[in-house]
């Protein structure tokens, strides 16, 4: 049986949603996003070691949430850095130097909390398999490429959305977080792909959106009401 983690990051400031209060620390039904998202993690057959990567500034922050909302689901925190890649390169280092035997890593985002325990366990078989996966949806909009002058028509059957989680084998996300970063990594696939591995597409799902604007938050009231899982 592969001995499985995920990395869960949240170290981002959230300014789009307005206010102080960065999003992944926004109370969303019963408890905050963040909370959510590891709960999904917790309960998944996978069950997998769920470490989180903080904010420096939100280390002391949620440990208060964590007393407040008398949350008790197993995690361990890491710190982050100035960036997303490097956030997520702390809390690979922080696995690869404390759990030499992990197999199969998962870097979802904190603040998408609607991601169902069926995918991630399938994210996991999936990756067993084929290396690396990520979850993604047909795109739906017309999409153009180019500046407000010039530009043309993309053909979206081609194109797809990108979700989290993207889940890999270790060895692969040793040498590929080794690299220097680059303005074209935009998520860790992209990290992995430009260290020379293809990637494999597993369906994702509509409702496993990002909370980025106040109004995702309202559209991801309703799914938790609708017994989305």
């Amino acid at each position: 049986m592969s001995d499985k983690y995920v990395v869960i990051v949240a170290g981002g400031k959230g300014t789009r949603m307005g206010g102080d209060l960065p999003k992944q620390y926004v109370q969303l039904h019963d408890k905050p996003v963040l909370m959510h998202s590891i709960d999904q993690f917790a309960h998944s057959k996978s069950a997998p070691r769920i470490i989180i990567v903080l904010h420096e500034d939100m280390l002391d922050y949620w440990q208060h949430l964590c007393r407040q909302y008398n949350y008790k689901t197993k995690h361990e925190v890491v710190t982050g850095g100035t960036s997303r890649f490097q956030s997520v390169r702390n809390g690979l280092t922080y696995i690869f130097d404390n759990y030499p035997t992990a197999d199969l890593i998962a870097i979802h985002d904190g603040a998408r909390p609607i991601i169902s325990t069926s995918l991630i366990d399938e994210a996991y078989l999936q990756t067993d398999r084929y290396g690396a996966t990520v979850l993604a949806i047909p795109a739906t909009n017309s999409i153009r490429q180019g500046g407000p002058h010039k530009n043309s028509a993309l053909n979206r059957n081609l194109l797809w959305q990108i979700q989290t989680p993207q889940t890999f084998k270790t060895a692969l996300l040793k040498g590929a977080f080794q690299q220097e970063e680059s303005p074209l990594f935009t998520d860790d696939a992209s990290v992995v792909e430009a260290h020379g591995h293809t990637i494999h597409l597993i369906s994702g799902d509509y409702r496993n959106i990002k909370i980025t604007y106040p109004e995702d938050l309202q559209i991801a009231q309703i799914y938790i009401q609708a017994n989305w899982d």
